[in-house]
């Protein structure tokens, strides 16, 4: 299925600091859902929930706080202040993403993605304040893993997910941006750039992290943490019981969504740099492994130049989006849905949900299924039925 890829200066304006009064309130036609506002913040890049605590939402703004809710009212001190390590220009890179694992509710362990000051893409561990729920301890901080990146500021990927069947923490990584040749850490196994990533992040004696034996390059040539390659800037990624959907943000032709069974994405080649979605880019470069083609591209002749990944839909209060996969694209506001067949791979009934929110710059999925929008300009809605006429 085809309708709209990414230069570099586009993929900078996906999350770049532009004031609230850039990107006014959304616009909708008649449709499958509508958008109510919860709140503004600073630059928000994420927002998600943690296991046990439903009626906590956090929100990841890019400069490097993780603001907290409480049933969507925002609480006067954030759960995490990082400002200090975390790197955050007006560019792609900042705090990222946070996942907390299925124990965090015993533990209070949980996980979070960003630049530090150098530039590279860090993964860290941190603990919930003892006795204080809302917070988290600055002090319990411990460095997973490094992933050099210092020679641009973009394509960072940054998204962090634990896999619903295997409780391993997923990472997603860019290509390394300005990097030359254009896209070639993507293709190669010994680079962790341009990836999924999956481990244990839990530390094991003098192992900050654990790499799981299931990894389809433990054995052989390639990084045992590599799960999937051949990404340009995977900037958002879900997954949806046994299935993994990865958008993938492209150069200047196509977007892309990829939609596979997880244990089948294992090992997967999804084509950058040799492919750019569904048409050739470079030939000449291609992965050692043949490219497994995405279930959705579009063009740009529509003004879009950047996906916005999203989930598959389960809000029972939204049934008209029922089993439905949300994206959405930075620079026009759309958002769309369509049903994802796997293993057929078709993206069936593509259509617009009506809701058009400019600046849309990452979804989130919150208690019993909701779907959260954050636009890079400050505003955080959540999905809600559509009107009645």
């Amino acid at each position: 299925m085809r309708r709209r890829s990414l230069s570099a200066a586009a993929v900078a304006l996906v999350l770049a600091a532009v004031p609230l009064a850039a990107f006014p309130a959304p616009v909708q036609a008649a449709p499958d859902a509508g958008v109510v506002h919860i709140g503004t913040f600073d630059r928000p890049v994420y927002v998600t929930v943690a296991p046990g605590r439903p009626q906590n939402l956090f929100v990841v703004e890019q400069p490097g706080r993780i603001q907290i809710l409480r049933n969507e009212v925002r609480l006067a001190r954030p759960f995490l202040d990082l400002t200090d390590i975390v790197l955050s220009g007006s560019g792609e890179q900042g705090l990222l993403s946070v996942a907390f694992p299925p124990d965090y509710d015993s533990t209070g362990r949980f996980y979070v993605a960003f630049n530090n000051s150098d530039g590279d893409i860090e993964i860290d561990e941190f603990m919930r304040s003892a006795g204080r729920p809302v917070r988290a301890d600055f002090a319990s901080r411990r460095v997973v893993l490094v992933i050099p990146h210092r020679g641009a500021s973009n394509h960072n990927g940054g998204q962090l997910q634990f896999g619903p069947e295997d409780g391993l923490l997923y990472i997603s990584t860019g290509d390394g941006g300005n990097l030359s040749p254009r896209g070639e850490p993507a293709r190669k196994l010994n680079n962790l750039l341009g990836k999924i990533l999956r481990i244990d992040p839990r530390q094991r004696g003098s192992k900050a992290y654990r790499v799981p034996r299931s990894n389809p390059f433990v054995v052989g040539p390639g990084r045992g943490e590599i799960f999937a390659y051949g990404l340009r800037n995977p900037w958002r990624f879900s997954f949806d019981g046994k299935r993994i959907a990865i958008a993938d943000v492209g150069q200047g032709r196509r977007e892309e969504v990829n939609v596979l069974r997880t244990k089948a994405a294992a090992g997967v080649n999804f084509g950058w740099p040799q492919f750019e979605g569904d048409v050739v880019f470079d030939n000449d470069r291609p992965g050692p492994h043949p490219a497994t083609f995405p279930i959705l591209t579009y063009d740009h002749d529509g003004g879009g130049c950047a996906v916005i990944g999203g989930y598959v839909v389960h809000d029972p209060d939204i049934p008209s989006l029922n089993g439905r996969y949300l994206y959405g694209d930075a620079c026009i506001g759309d958002v769309r849905s369509f049903i994802p067949k796997v293993p057929a791979q078709q993206a069936r009934h593509d259509r617009a949900t009506g809701i058009n929110l400019p600046g849309l710059g990452s979804f989130g999925q919150g208690f019993n299924g909701r779907i959260y929008l954050a636009q890079t300009g400050g505003g955080v809605w959540r999905l809600i039925p559509p009107a009645l006429p």
